[in-house]
């Protein structure tokens, strides 16, 4: 006859694996949604970027310059290649979401600046 000691340690074999299986079935959740959370910091500090550009591009005009350059070197080089700027009521700047998730669409976010108007 088993003693209890012995019927805890099969137990306890039986269910060693059952850990490891978990964690290997939970680790593609985990790092997708670790991408989609970098996915979004990225987003928010392209947005961030365009409001600087789109600032420094009113600036220039302030000063008789043109916005797009200004614009541009306002922005880190990874955002300057889908550079949009407009010049209607203030500036406004358009910059391109870099995409760490391969097949996301192509994604702007806009930034403006009204200085000096009123």
């Amino acid at each position: 006859m088993e003693t209890e000691r012995e019927i805890e340690a099969r137990r306890a074999g039986s269910e060693r694996g059952s850990v490891s299986l978990e964690l290997i079935g939970s680790l593609p959740i985990l790092l997708l949604s670790i991408l989609v959370a970098a996915q979004l910091v990225i987003a928010g500090a392209a947005l961030w970027s365009a409001g600087l550009a789109a600032r420094a591009g009113a600036r220039a005009v302030l000063t008789g310059r043109e916005p797009r350059t200004a614009a541009e070197h306002a922005l880190p080089g990874v955002l300057q290649g889908g550079l949009k700027v407009s010049q209607e009521d203030g500036v406004r700047v358009g910059v391109r979401v870099p995409a760490l998730i391969p097949g996301l669409p192509e994604t702007h976010v806009y930034g403006s600046s009204s200085l000096g108007d009123g």
